[in-house]
């Protein structure tokens, strides 16, 4: 069997045959170190500085072991990336094993549900038809129903929520459209496949909800490998716990309206039961005051009492009137079963009490909202989960350890730190990087902080000639500093403006554009060369101290003698950090600044912790350092062809 150096190495398969492929040791090493995982059937944290290569790195091992091995990411987009981009160069030279590409139902077209919509866009559908069009005509064209694979339709357009698969509308093997079901058709391929890729929301969907149709293929599974680790256990923390929305209950009234109207049309009136739950839900998000808004269930429990008696009331009466339709239709009977699942759900969150291990919270946007419990501690169903699935267990990222330490993010997930292993990027950041910590900023928490750091920022853009992320710590700080930097004379690009690809697009083919951006930007974004010379994070990421979950794990440290912050929110903000800090150096030959404005980074003693667990880059108070900086360098760059 071929080793790790026939294909990484200097006279390896992808030395020979990809132009620009960089051999790099840090590279191989972690191979080796996977293989060996994976041969003894154990488990192994890795660590893998930006540009080790960490995707080719257990791709490579994985494959050449010939098991049945699972991929999971942390997103759609990387998902799609390792399918359709590392996983065949590699292949190329390995020989062909099947593999397939495995999505959450939400992510395929649903031909009944198209069917529906199409149906009630005649009588009451208030939307632009040329997306819903566009669905139509693809759908009598694609194999696969990915609806990624239709770029004319935007990923958040509103069709798709109508015309995607859910489990809660699916009618199996009793739909007329079964034999062309797009869902199906990927779980079939998974299940013939080698090496299947999903993403982290799939896999706890399945494992824990077992209601993905992927349970047929984890037990199958001698390697299993997540990517971008670092999210497990808020991932975990969502599928071990409990959550119902308003979106949950809006979408059973629409599908309920539709149905019973194709179904059940001779029946008497059912205008006031369909009509009763949406100012019901109203009602809730107007008693949970202003939003955005998170807290403790317990601090609106008084208000919001009465509008959640009503809204119960009003799904028990339709759940009453689907299930005395349900045997009109296939498509009456499963919404039968899913009202009685949401009723279920909404009652025991509406009555639960708060318990020593689990947070009972409330989230409250513009229009809607959300109910959940909470798991304080994910490490049993963690480990229950990996005691079902006995396979080697590989957990990489570019942001597990602190400082080289992986007890917090072990600790986590119940995990051993003693398996875990760090191999440092083989970038050269004392050159290629500078970091940057302006002196003359006041503390963020004062009034004038963010005027200040604009009128800094304009100063340093000036220096890079915009090819800038300016990445905020809140929704709140970024509409203001994009409010305030408008008359920028570089493209300004905000996130929300449009979807986050175009967003990316734009800035790479702009040039010089400056991109304000925040939660997903931070990290998994990939702009390589002088597009992106300049990072700048508003405020040393650390949560926001009325965090329901937050405050109730500081609880529990505080009650045995910890330390929250440096146990909890120091560790937290540190990783979260690395991930913002890791946009800037992306191949060998980048260079860049990277700018923390937060002032607490040298006044307070913390902030050597957080220094030292950065990339080693020279560091500066001097702008005219950062001017000089830009100065210096050409800025030539070349593709990173090492798989990640």
């Amino acid at each position: 069997m071929a080793q790790v150096e026939d294909i990484l190495g200097e006279a390896g398969y992808l030395a020979k045959q990809q132009e620009g492929f960089v051999v790099r040791p840090s590279q191989i090493k972690m191979s080796q170190r996977i293989a060996e995982t994976i041969a003894a059937r154990k488990t192994l944290l890795v660590e893998a500085g930006t540009g080790t290569g960490k995707t080719f790195a257990y791709l490579v091992p994985a494959l050449q072991s010939g098991a049945k091995v699972i991929i999971s990411t942390g997103s759609r987009h990387l998902q799609d990336q390792l399918f359709k981009t590392d996983l065949p160069r590699l292949l190329a030279g390995l020989g062909p094993r099947p593999h397939a590409l495995l999505k959450g139902r939400n992510n395929y077209l649903c031909l009944y549900r198209l069917e529906q919509t199409v149906e009630m866009y005649r009588w009451q559908l208030r939307m632009g038809f040329e997306d819903l069009d566009q669905v139509k005509a693809w759908s009598l064209t694609t194999d696969h129903g990915d609806v990624s694979s239709l770029a004319e339709v935007a990923e958040d357009a509103p069709v798709w929520s109508l015309v995607t698969s859910t489990a809660d509308s699916c009618l199996g093997s009793a739909c007329a459209h079964y034999e062309n079901c797009f869902v199906a058709k990927a779980r079939a391929r998974a299940q013939e496949a080698q090496v299947v890729v999903v993403n982290h929301h799939l896999f706890f969907a399945d494992a824990v909800m077992r209601d993905e149709g992927f349970a047929e293929i984890l037990p199958q599974a001698e390697v299993i490998v997540f990517d971008e680790a670092h999210q497990l256990p808020d991932v975990a923390s969502q599928f071990f716990g409990d959550m119902v929305s308003s979106r949950q209950i809006l979408d059973l009234v629409r599908d309920s309206r539709t149905e019973l109207a194709q179904a059940a049309a001779d029946m008497g009136p059912m205008k006031e039961v369909l009509d009763a739950p949406d100012p019901a839900v109203a009602l809730v998000r107007q008693a949970m005051g202003e939003a955005p808004r998170r807290g403790k269930f317990i601090d609106i429990d008084g208000a919001v009492q009465m509008p959640m008696q009503v809204l119960e009331q009003a799904l028990k009466t339709l759940q009453e009137l689907l299930k005395s339709q349900a045997e009109r239709s296939r498509g009456l009977e499963k919404l039968a079963e899913r009202s009685a699942g949401l009723l279920q759900g909404f009652s025991q969150l509406n009555h639960a009490r708060q318990i020593a291990d689990e947070v009972h919270w409330f989230e409250a946007f513009k229009q809607s909202w959300s109910l959940g419990i909470t798991p304080l501690d994910v490490q049993k169903p963690f480990q229950d989960m990996m005691t079902a699935y006995p396979a080697a267990w590989i957990l990489t990222s570019a942001t597990l350890a602190v400082d080289g330490d992986f007890s917090y993010f072990a600790r986590q997930l119940g995990l051993s730190s003693s398996d875990g292993e760090v191999f440092e990027s083989p970038f050269d950041y004392a050159q290629q990087g500078l970091l940057y910590a302006p002196r003359n900023l006041p503390d963020p928490r004062q009034e004038d902080y963010l005027p200040r750091l604009v009128e800094e920022i304009r100063a340093l853009l000036q220096a890079s000639q915009g090819r800038a992320f300016l990445l905020f710590t809140s929704h709140r700080a970024l509409r203001q500093a994009a409010e305030l930097l408008k008359d920028l004379p570089w493209p300004v690009l905000v996130q929300g403006s449009q979807p986050r690809h175009s967003l990316l697009q734009a800035f790479r083919e702009a040039g010089n554009a400056v991109l304000l951006g925040t939660g997903s930007f931070w990290e998994g974004v990939d702009v390589q060369g002088e597009a992106l010379s300049l990072v700048v994070i508003d405020k040393l990421p650390f949560s926001s101290p009325g965090d329901p979950l937050l405050e109730a794990r500081t609880a529990v440290i505080q009650q045995r003698g910890g330390s929250a912050f440096f146990e909890l929110q120091l560790p937290e903000a540190i990783m979260s950090l690395k991930q913002g800090a890791g946009r800037l150096i992306r191949s060998i030959t980048d260079r860049g600044v990277l700018v923390i404005a937060d002032p607490r980074l040298y006044t307070q003693a913390y902030g050597r912790s957080i220094i030292s667990a950065l990339p080693r880059m020279a560091r500066t108070h001097d702008r005219a350092r950062v001017v000089e900086f830009f100065k210096e360098g050409s800025g030539a760059s070349v593709s990173n062809r090492n798989g990640g």
